[in-house]
């Protein structure tokens, strides 16, 4: 998977992930993907925090993290600590995490 229209991208140290994030809601649950106004590809994700203080974000991190079976400080907020749209990187093995977050978003075109 490359190119602009991919939820997930391959990088040398792991791979980038690009969230729609929505604060606020009544669970915390990672749900499927869909398109920005850009065409870009995202995974949306629903979380129960608040978006004061970086609360969001450090349950987003939590949640990405043990979805993906990896340690919370390999998930990182690369763009947009402060909007919906997110860039996350996840360090590990590229084959491995993309196969999980792919399962995760139902996509399977890994």
């Amino acid at each position: 998977m490359s190119g602009p229209a991919c939820v997930i991208r391959s990088d040398q140290a792991g791979i980038c992930l690009f969230v729609r994030l929505t604060p606020k809601a009544s669970r915390n649950a990672i749900g499927d993907v869909v398109a920005n106004a850009n065409g870009q590809m995202q995974l949306r994700v629903s979380v129960t925090a608040v978006p004061e203080n970086g609360k969001a974000n450090q349950v987003l991190i939590k949640l990405l993290a043990k979805a993906a079976k990896c340690p919370k400080s390999s998930v990182r907020i690369a763009s947009g600590q402060t909007d919906r749209n997110k860039t996350l990187l996840i360090d590990g093995n590229p084959e491995e995490l993309m196969a999980q977050i792919s399962q995760l978003s139902g996509r399977t075109d890994t």
